[in-house]
């Protein structure tokens, strides 16, 4: 026998290590040591010797598993994973995995599977087709084909997941395969941000310098990639007044500053309207446009060009007008500050008036109620919003002025704020957490304040108490549909359910008493709830 084919024979030394070994050192030296998660049968051989320096956040029902790890992800700004329950757990969390999609929230999604060598009988938990049950709402979805494969599965659906435009990955992992052998994974650095186009950055900058009017319009993934202060340079550099892009579920422009002009709503004729008068719209990370009402017209304003920066090529693709150049963004604005002409002098720009406090009558409203959140809140807190009948009032009367200081779900389902308040006081402990949510909203996933009280984390949930779905009521108005089924919650005792799960809290529903609760709540370090009962007016949601 030639010596080729005897060391061919020979039994192989290895150095491979368990599959639940390679993972967790990945996961270790990724920096998600922070595992969200609802377990059964088909995960328990992930948790088998446990590392000391990993933190489990249990849930109480896999939707919020997925927005707590959502919240915990933009707060930190890298992926987050979690850990579901084989098909029915993945089922239950489609909702907050759809919202994440929205959010281009980095995500890695594991699901338990059944044992392999049951795959023909079709067993108890097993997910014929796991891999697909996710789509279209992640990036990358697989069920490795051999137990090794697993570690080097979940490393790729990191590097997507963090690839720009951000979102969720998933992997499916059939419960046996954590004891299976396999080598480690080895050490990689992947890249994230892409440079623009020098010819298109070029042409950009040399429009802007023939401009003699131009506007900005800011949608999330400014704030998502830490470009606010680039973003205020450029928006002084052109003395050009800024909007927030419509339905945006970051701030991503300080509301204080001179040149904030105000959020665009989700209405082609009223954005082309707000436009008007500019002769060039610079939209930075943000779709042209997101709508939520149909009008016919045209979605900018005669004779305004329209360039957009952004790092989602779908979004750049579906663009019905004007010229699209895709970077991350914060390096593209940089790179556009510095190539601007600046000999140009513009006139002094200006942005909105704001208007003024709302009346403290007997009965608060939702406006009178925001205005007060934001004179009383601490300055640094966090705002997780998703009080639709009230977002007007929010934009209006609580201005957000730090980066990273607003979060809202930017799919429109409801569900999403509670457990992703706890996400965002997980990712920065000690740091003061605002929700602000609806009582309809509120009560798709209330049970995530057991999580708050188990983690102590410094959280204050205010509920915009308007018996329903009171978004629903101010549409049926708006088209003419007033009387509608289905908008009324009547008799919800929101402070037994917080105290059923070890949370203070208190109902009012005088003016003098929610401000005295305010005060209260937001000097506590524990979790807290105020049921804030609002007056009966229909409020305009645009």
């Amino acid at each position: 026998m030639d010596e080729t084919k005897r060391r061919a024979l020979e039994p192989v030394t290895s150095t491979a290590g368990s599959v639940r070994e390679s993972v967790h050192a990945f996961l270790r030296a990724q920096d998600m040591t922070t595992v969200f998660g609802n377990p059964g049968s088909t995960e328990l051989r992930f948790f088998r010797d446990w590392p000391a320096d990993f933190r489990y956040v249990l849930g109480l029902q896999e939707s919020c598993c997925v927005a707590m790890a959502d919240g915990y992800a933009q707060a930190t700004r890298r992926a987050a994973f979690v850990n579901l329950h084989s098909a029915a757990g993945v089922g239950h969390a489609l909702g907050s995995v759809f919202t994440a999609f929205r959010n281009q929230t980095p995500l890695v999604i594991t699901a338990g599977q059944q044992t392999r060598a049951m795959f023909p009988t079709d067993p108890y938990l097993y997910a014929s087709r796991a891999a697909e049950f996710p789509y279209p709402y992640v990036k990358f979805s697989v069920e490795p084909a051999r137990a090794a494969d697993v570690p080097a599965a979940i490393a790729r659906a990191y590097y997507l997941a963090m690839q720009k435009p951000c979102g969720p990955t998933f992997v499916s992992i059939p419960e046996d395969d954590w004891d299976a052998a396999t080598d480690p994974l080895p050490e990689r650095r992947v890249a994230f941000d892409m440079a623009p186009e020098p010819e298109a950055l070029a042409a950009l900058a040399a429009a802007l310098g023939a401009s003699r009017k131009p506007v900005i319009v800011a949608g999330a993934a400014v704030d998502q990639d830490g470009a606010w202060g680039v973003a205020v340079q450029l928006a002084e550099r052109l003395e050009a007044p800024v909007w927030s892009s419509p339905m945006s579920g970051r701030a991503s422009f300080p509301e204080d500053h001179r040149l904030f002009a105000g959020h665009l709503p989700p209405v082609r004729a009223q954005v082309a309207a707000k436009l008007a008068g500019h002769d060039l719209i610079l939209v930075l990370g943000a779709p042209v446009f997101t709508y939520h009402v149909h009008t016919p017209g045209e979605f900018v304003p005669d004779g305004a060009a329209l360039w957009q920066l952004t790092d989602d090529a779908e979004i750049a693709a579906r663009s019905p007008v004007g010229a699209s150049v895709r970077c991350s963004l914060r390096v593209g604005i940089t790179q556009l500050l510095g190539s601007l002409d600046t000999s140009q002098q513009r006139p002094r720009a200006q942005g909105r008036t704001p208007l003024p406090p709302p009346p403290a009558r007997d009965r608060p409203s939702g406006a009178w109620l925001m205005h007060a959140v934001g004179r009383l809140m601490p300055p640094d807190a966090a705002i997780v919003e998703e009080a639709p009948t009230h977002r007007g009032a929010l934009r209006d009367f609580l201005p957000i002025r730090r980066s990273g200081a607003f979060y809202a779900a930017a799919s429109g389902g409801l569900g999403w704020a509670v457990p992703a308040a706890v996400g965002v006081a997980l990712a920065e402990l000690g740091r003061k957490v605002i929700c602000l949510v609806g009582d309809g909203s509120s009560l798709y996933s209330i049970q995530s304040l057991w999580t708050a009280m188990e983690c102590k984390l410094p959280i204050a949930v205010v509920i915009f108490n308007n018996g329903g779905y009171g978004a629903l009521r101010s549409f049926g108005a708006m088209l003419g549909i007033p009387g509608a089924p289905g908008h009324d919650v009547a008799g919800v005792d929101f402070v037994a359910l917080a105290r059923g799960f070890g949370c203070a809290a208190e109902c009012v529903d005088r003016t003098a008493d929610a401000e005295r609760a305010l005060r209260t709540a937001f000097a506590s370090s524990a979790p807290c709830l105020i049921d804030v009962r609002l007056d009966d007016a229909v409020e305009k949601l645009y």
